[in-house]
């Protein structure tokens, strides 16, 4: 009954692996590199991983005694989850425990974009504040100000209830009603034309797939107003990287607030390193130590079930 996990997690849901498993941990701070990764799922019969940990074919043949791979995150754009199927290996993940969270994340990049926090800070730790000034780092209001909600699922709701608490008009886009986001907080299902259109800031909340890859590039740009911000704390491909760059460099939008990026970790020499209109911090959304240990302790508990032959807790692949 061995088991990889891939990253060290919190001990609370190693104690759980233990308990059930002989278990094997990649305890360095780096992800487990792709070779190593190929050589140490062979005699396993679980597999507990992370976002960045590429689940295909090559590994399902390489583990060819797994019974369940659970990754530790709610979005699993990096598993082939039909190969795993066709390997009979049940795929689980970790919904719901970090859905405030991540909301309060998306928030708070909204609040620091519009009112220009980063950039104070930096002005200030440069001794650059010699008195105050009437026109000095003047930002966007972010009460009464319309919000567009690309995706009302859970994350995009909760998005919502914030939005709804600073008194915002919120529009949404999604593949149906929410009916609840409309009944609660006057939120109004729209096209993504006119969301673009009539948003003061644009907040993503969908997951990652051929459909949504680059939903926001140069044409989504130009429709949005010149002082609208971007937030985005789903995943990166959702945004075409460079054209937001241009986007943000020629004034096209107004300022954007990213947690996730199409490369991670963000190399140093990314041109939105150069920009005063952005704030980026490195994929923390779900970064508290409650809900960090919740997914953590989730992600073991579907291993366990797994390897037990049990229905997983959370299931993203067929039963």
């Amino acid at each position: 009954m061995k088991v990889l996990v891939t990253r060290d997690i919190p001990e609370q849901a190693l104690e759980i692996v233990a308990k059930n498993a002989e278990m094997e941990v990649w305890r360095e701070a780096r992800p487990i590199p792709r070779e190593t990764l190929l050589e140490r799922v062979v005699d396993k019969i679980g597999l507990l991983c992370m976002l960045t940990d590429r689940i295909d074919d090559a590994v399902l043949e390489q583990g060819k005694n797994l019974r369940v791979v659970s990754q530790m995150a709610v979005g699993y754009d990096n598993i082939d989850v039909a190969a795993c199927t066709r390997h009979g290996v049940p795929v689980g993940n970790t919904p719901g425990v970090l859905t405030e969270t991540t909301a309060d994340t998306a928030f708070a990049l909204l609040l620091a974009t519009a009112r220009r926090m980063c950039e104070s800070e930096q002005f200030l730790r440069a001794g650059e504040w010699k008195m105050w000034d009437p026109m000095l780092l003047l930002g966007q209001d972010v009460h009464h100000a319309t919000i567009g909600i690309i995706g009302m699922g859970r994350i995009g709701y909760e998005m919502a209830r914030r939005a709804y608490g600073f008194q915002m008009r919120i529009l949404y886009t999604g593949r149906r009603p929410n009916e609840e986001a409309e009944q609660h907080f006057e939120a109004e299902r729209v096209d993504m034309a006119t969301l673009l259109k009539a948003s003061d800031f644009i907040s993503i909340h969908t997951p990652l797939n051929p459909q949504t890859r680059h939903l926001f590039g140069a044409e989504q740009f130009a429709q949005m107003k010149p002082t609208a911000m971007l937030v985005n704390t789903a995943r990166g491909a959702v945004v075409d990287q460079k054209a937001l760059y241009t986007a943000l460099k020629e004034g096209v939008i107004g300022g954007a607030g990213l947690d996730v990026f199409e490369q991670e970790p963000l190399p140093m020499d990314d041109p939105l390193l150069t920009l005063p209109n952005v704030v980026l911090v490195p994929h923390i959304g779900s970064a508290s130590i409650a809900t960090r240990t919740r997914m953590a302790v989730l992600a073991a508990e579907n291993l366990v079930a797994g390897i037990q032959g049990k229905p997983l807790l959370h299931q993203v692949s067929p039963a």
